[in-house]
């Protein structure tokens, strides 16, 4: 080996999830003292390639050559003992466990680990604490600390600052950086360019499960990245709804300084009537607090919400419900009864909506349901079993059986995910039918091509507060992506 030979050097990885390719060429590069970022949109395949590079996913093609030498690292263990060590972004300590039990199943020496758990900024820690006690800012420097105790030559993070206050964010930097100084390596991942222009020296650039990018990081630099992300040639993609009136009189909801465990810190934003407004996050920013406490899934640490100008306080799903806001997750199997039939999925509300025993009126509620599967356009050829029917047909009967039931303000998180383009175009269709006929859409989407297609406005969320407010008709990619990111746009717009 030589000094020019790089410590780490993966070139060509490739994985696939059945029909779902995460990465198809990825490569990436790194030598002894450097910190290089790891960049790329929602689901540009960022994490599965940390995943495949520490062995926690077996990659299907491509190499991994650490000082040299051919790998094939089969396991994190594996991984570890080749010098490379993962803190991935949700902490990998069991929470039934005390502190001295999670280090015992890792092999991490106690005496390093404590003393990189002071050095990052947590005091008081015992070995007897239960893990499953502690706040999740606390887990994730246990997660560094304990990957820092087996001295990697390789260190990679992912988003390991997402969940921190500002005090041990600044600690974790000065660590990572030190560590670069003293010769090792460091993949980092993170939605915060202020973070990557300080401390990183290059940026691997993901789109699509590709590398399509390494830059220097300098003055500028963040324009490039962005461009990258994008793709040069971004084509004509979906039409842009027709601008529309800004919105007047009493919001259908009015959040005020909602605050949710560690992600969620400050959002304001208001709903009117006939309005698709759009919600516009990178992973972990807080977007899933915020649906799930409108929802009534999860009960907010602070803020108000109001529904048509009366404040209103959520104990449970149903309690939002009541109030006309109905929420389609992203998560199909969490919506549905995948055993059951399309039919009876989409009539389910209808039953839940009855006031009074008595006879159920089938003509009327088959009436409902035939309406709701020809407007959704579903495909009930084998309506025997939800589960029998694609992504998109299933993504359908969510939304249809509230449009059977009637609907006043539809929450609907990343609803086109995973499906083809002429359904996500009919359910564009439908967003703004809904919104036409009265109703209000708060529509959170991880494709930034969707927000003019199908909102009249969109609020960017970074690290959960409200960073900018865009109207569809200037709402491009770039600019999405640039605030996203908590860079500074050209406009400001009033919320």
């Amino acid at each position: 080996m030589t000094s020019d030979t790089p410590l780490l050097h993966a070139s060509g990885v490739s994985k696939r999830f059945g029909a779902v390719v995460a990465l198809k060429d990825a490569s990436l590069t790194i030598k002894k003292g450097e910190i290089v970022a790891l960049m790329g949109a929602n689901g540009a395949g960022k994490s599965t390639f940390v995943k495949v590079l520490t062995g926690a996913l077996k990659r299907d093609n491509g190499t991994v050559k650490i000082h040299g030498a051919d790998q094939h690292i089969g396991s994190p263990g594996a991984a570890r003992r080749a010098g490379l060590v993962p803190v991935y972004q949700e902490p990998s300590l069991i929470p039934d466990l005390d502190v001295a039990d999670n280090l015992a199943l890792g092999n991490t020496p106690v005496e390093p680990f404590l003393h990189w758990v002071e050095a990052l900024g947590i005091s008081g820690l015992r070995l007897d604490d239960m893990i499953g006690n502690l706040p999740l800012a606390t887990l994730r420097i246990l997660d560094l600390a304990r990957a820092l105790a087996s001295e990697p030559e390789v260190l990679l993070l992912d988003e390991m600052t997402a969940a921190l206050p500002t005090d041990l964010v600044e600690k974790v930097l000065a660590v990572v950086r030190g560590q670069a100084d003293k010769g090792q390596a460091v993949i980092y991942i993170s939605h915060r360019f202020t973070e990557i222009a300080e401390i990183c020296d290059r940026a691997t650039v993901l789109r699509d499960g590709e590398t399509v990018g390494d830059l220097a990081i300098a003055d500028g630099v963040e324009d490039k990245v962005v461009e990258l992300m994008l793709g040069a040639a971004l084509g004509a993609g979906p039409a842009v709804a027709e601008a529309s009136a800004r919105p007047t009189g009493v919001p259908r909801l009015d959040v005020h300084q909602l605050r949710a465990g560690t992600r969620l810190a400050d959002v304001s934003l208001q709903l009117f009537p006939g309005e698709v407004l759009g919600v516009v996050a990178l992973e972990g920013q807080g977007q899933d607090e915020l649906f799930d406490a409108i929802a009534g899934m999860i009960r907010p640490d602070g803020g108000t919400m109001a529904v048509n100008g009366k404040e209103v306080r959520f104990h449970h799903p149903a309690d939002a419900i009541a109030q006309g806001l109905t929420f389609v997750p992203g998560d199909r199997a969490e919506g549905l009864l995948m055993q059951r039939s399309v039919h009876e999925n989409i009539a389910l509300p209808m039953l839940a909506r009855m006031r009074n025993w008595g006879a159920i009126k089938m003509r009327r509620e088959a009436s409902k349901v035939r309406d709701a599967v020809a407007r959704m356009q579903i495909d009930i050829r084998a309506q025997g079993e939800v589960q029998r029917l694609s992504g998109g047909n299933q993504q359908k009967v969510t939304i249809g059986r509230w449009i059977a039931t009637g609907v006043e303000t539809l929450l609907l998180f990343d609803p086109t995910r995973g499906i083809d383009v002429r359904t996500k175009r009919q359910i564009y269709g439908l967003v703004r039918e809904l919104a036409d006929q009265g109703a209000a859409v708060l529509y959170y989407t991880s494709e930034l091509a969707e927000v003019p297609a199908a909102c009249d406005r969109a609020v960017v969320i970074f690290q959960g507060r409200v960073v900018d407010v865009i109207p569809a008709d200037r709402a491009d990619e770039q600019t999405l992506m640039r605030a996203a990111y908590g860079l500074t746009n050209a406009h400001e717009v009033p919320a």
